[in-house]
């Protein structure tokens, strides 16, 4: 019996390799181990017969001793009889063949009973750096002890051994049935489960936790060893976000009901039941009032939560009164009254007084006119709050566009005009007003309805400052050219400046909107281009849905079609997830975004279109013209040709 045959006569695993890492010969329990014939495990390169998890540790603890002649120690896993893997602690030290006098590395098996803890410690650390508990359950005793990981899950579990009946009543009772399937795991390992957990001091938790079955050493115990992990936060989190989308959606679905309801509404007596059943509802408030002009005096109207006898010296009012409500309606423009004291400073011998003063101290009220640009104001809504309450700006904002759309209702209804007339003013009235002044940045828009003045498309654009500084522009067009399109186009828009506010990236707003007008079975999709651009250094992220390309154009003359990424038409399709890219504006260069009435009509193709108004834009640049002209130029090819369809241009300029 030579040397080799002494190295290998052990009932642990063994193997001589050669110094590259070659198997030169092994015993039975070595190829046990490695789940092979003795005769396929010659020849090949020993860490190529490790599972994938365990190769690189493998390979490494041999070229150590190869390399450095010093004894090397690793925690190696087996695959393992049963199913169970074998955690066994392997030395690999250099030895010379007495045969061929040549050097080699044995690899084997060491016997660690009186110290199984060794074993445990690279789990210990790994499950330390994936910010994880781990445990081991000891079938035989019943008990289970808690080795260590993250700091703040050891916290949840003060005693170092616990017996499984402790544990299980500390568990909540629909998950004890989770614990015991996990405490008996498969072969292999189990899958996440999840479960209740009290705690001490600070209530229930939500772990989630996976088992597998571990022997410690050759012919050692077998335990089951747990990782978990505290999904308290998360849990919250996602409810609280779960809870905040549904509320959002409410609201969303809400103020687009309103926005309909006050565009069709027919009659006087209709505009005021929708104001007074829906405003104070709308924005939180506690009642609400509605005053027309009549003759150059308020004729006011209440919810039921204000009574008339309350209100009785505003009814009649001159507008030359010097109270709150005249003056904003004289003035067009907003009013907020933050409490009694706040009324009293500001219109000392107002009307109204004696009954502010009955009502007391608990409210606040906001006053918004019913406007429309260039005409006089008509009336006015007052909203009450509880004391202490201040609308958001946007809040008031909205509140001031559906005031807008009042005004405009009104006035029609008073002019006896027909509902499609109605539905063209306020489809103009809900494009917005572009920001007077955005450093860095030219913005300019152009819309145009339909060539015969009846049909009412729902082309619309948006601009506005979103509050990490970056310029938020969508486009779009809602399906048909009716009333119901208008419509359509009002609660798209709203919605996406509702959901825009709280969320950074375009994407994730047309993948929400698209959401709302699913669950809600929105009548009419619409398609819509959304970009987020920084004024400062020009990056730009977009996303489409199912809309026209842009068109970047350069200063010297040039221009490129961008096709953006994204997903289909808003409003048809469930759980799409939207994308978006990212890109940079040249300085001096522009994108152009339009509707398909701009590059579309009869005898013209979408890719003419589009190639069309990329050399105008390209050329305007080239010209030295500035957005408004560039947007004019592009418009009024596009009416030149006899499109039938509403037309919109939106012009970036970045300077």
């Amino acid at each position: 019996m030579d040397a080799s045959d002494e190295l290998l006569r052990r009932d642990d695993p063994a193997a001589l390799l050669t110094l590259d890492g070659v198997i030169s010969s092994l015993n039975p329990a070595m190829a046990t181990a490695l789940g092979r014939p003795a005769e396929e495990c010659r020849g090949r390169d020993f860490g190529d017969l490790w599972p994938a998890s365990q190769r690189m540790s493998a390979e490494g603890l041999v070229l150590h001793a190869a390399k450095t002649k010093t004894v090397a120690m690793q925690v190696l896993e087996f695959p393992g009889l049963g199913g169970a893997s074998v955690a066994s602690l392997i030395e690999a030290r250099q030895v010379k063949d007495p045969a061929g006098d040549e050097q080699l590395v044995w690899v084997h098996a060491l016997d660690s009973r009186n110290d199984l803890a060794s074993l445990l410690i690279p789990f210990r650390l790994a499950t330390t750096a994936a910010d994880l508990g781990l445990w081991m359950y000891s079938p035989r005793d019943r008990q289970l002890e808690w080795l260590g990981g993250a700091p703040a899950l050891g916290a949840l579990f003060p005693d170092p051994s616990v017996s499984l009946r402790k544990l299980i009543s500390a568990v909540h009772p629909d998950d004890r049935d989770a614990l015991r399937q996990l405490l008996r795991p498969p072969p292999a390992h189990s899958p996440w489960g999840r479960l209740r957990y009290l705690t001490q001091h600070d209530g229930w938790h939500q772990l989630a936790a996976k088992t597998r079955r571990i022997q410690l050493g050759y012919g050692g115990p077998e335990r089951v060893f747990g990782v978990v992990r505290d999904d308290t936060k998360q849990e919250k989190r996602k409810k609280e976000a779960e809870a905040a989308l549904v509320a959002e959606r409410q609201r969303a679905k809400d103020i687009a009901d309103f926005s309909s309801a006050l565009i069709t509404a027919a009659t006087e007596q209709e505009l005021q039941q929708v104001v007074l059943t829906r405003l104070a509802a709308t924005f939180r408030g506690t009642g609400a009032l509605l005053a027309l002009v009549e003759e150059g005096r308020l004729h006011v109207s209440t919810d039921a939560r204000v009574a008339m006898c309350e209100v009785a010296a505003l009814h009649g009012l001159p507008l030359d009164q010097p109270s709150p409500l005249p003056e904003a309606i004289r003035k067009g423009r907003p009013q907020f009254i933050a409490d009694r004291d706040d009324y009293v400073r500001r219109w000392p011998h107002g009307a109204g007084y004696m009954w502010l003063a009955r009502r007391g101290f608990d409210y606040t009220t906001s006053i918004t006119p019913l406007s429309e640009t260039g005409n006089q104001t008509l009336g006015a809504w007052m909203v009450f709050y509880d004391s202490g309450y201040r609308p958001s700006l946007d809040q008031q904002t909205l509140m001031g566009t559906l005031a807008d759309l009042a005004g405009q209702a009104l006035r029609r209804i008073r002019l006896q005009q027909a509902r499609v007339e109605l539905a063209t003013a306020v489809q103009k009235t809900m494009l917005p007003t572009l920001p007077e002044h955005i450093a860095g940045l030219e913005v300019a828009a152009r819309y145009r309805p339909s060539r015969d003045g009846l049909d009412i498309g729902g082309d619309w654009y948006d601009v506005f400052v979103m509050p990490d500084g970056a310029v938020a522009l969508e486009i779009g067009d809602a399906q048909g050219h009716d009333v119901d399109a208008a419509v359509a186009m009002g609660q798209v828009r709203a919605s996406i400046r509702t959901i825009a506010a709280h969320e950074p990236d375009p994407a994730t707003v047309l993948t929400r909107t698209n959401e709302l007008l699913v669950t809600t079975d929105a009548a009419r999709f619409a398609s819509c281009t959304m970009l987020h651009i920084d004024p400062h250094d020009g990056q730009v992220t977009g996303t489409s849905a199912g809309h026209v390309p842009v068109l970047c154009a350069c200063k010297d003359g040039r221009h490129s079609i961008r096709e953006l990424p994204g997903g289909p038409v808003l409003g048809v399709m469930p759980d799409t997830a939207y994308r978006e890219e990212t890109f940079t504006l040249d300085k001096d260069g522009a994108l152009i975004m339009v509707t398909d009435g701009v590059v579309e009509g009869p005898g013209l193709t979408l890719e003419a279109g589009l190639e069309r108004a990329g050399t105008l834009a390209g050329t305007a640049l080239r010209d030295g013209l500035n957005a408004e002209e560039t947007a004019d130029r592009i418009l009024d090819a596009a009416v030149a040709v006899d499109h039938a369809d509403d037309v919109a241009v939106l012009v970036i300029r970045r300077t």
